[in-house]
């Protein structure tokens, strides 16, 4: 018996939906802008430089912000190494943009950047196949 084939997304039969490409793009926007924003106002509070020393202690200053720290950074670990492998099985272009802007600007701009790249890369091969 051999294995069902079907098109690398896994969801034979199904057109992807551009409508959803583009609410990634927005939430990808939206996840650059809105963190930047709180960039902003830090470098602005703490003398107009950004002192990765200070931020840091103040992303772990208390438990709760402990908790978001440590939630980004494992939830952002796992999905960054989904996002290279699945760029890999579908042969996605530009992974190292989507990486550059995870560290530059923000995760929240780089996973939605990812998923409208990934939903593009679906529709081109499900026009191909």
């Amino acid at each position: 018996m051999t294995a069902p084939s079907g098109p690398p997304n896994g969801r034979a039969g199904t057109a992807p939906d551009p409508r959803l490409a583009w609410l990634y793009l927005a939430l990808a926007i939206a996840g650059a802008v809105l963190p930047w924003l709180a960039n902003l106002e830090f470098i602005r509070l703490s003398g107009n430089a950004f002192d990765l020393a200070l931020f840091v202690a103040q992303a772990n200053a208390n438990p709760a912000a402990q908790s978001l720290s440590r939630d980004l950074l494992v939830g952002a670990s796992a999905v960054t190494i989904w996002m290279v492998v699945e760029s890999r099985r579908l042969g996605m272009r530009h992974l190292w943009v989507v990486l550059l802007s995870s560290v530059t600007i923000a995760f929240a701009c780089a996973a939605p950047l990812f998923l409208f790249l990934r939903e593009r890369r679906l529709a081109e091969l499900q026009r191909q196949g």
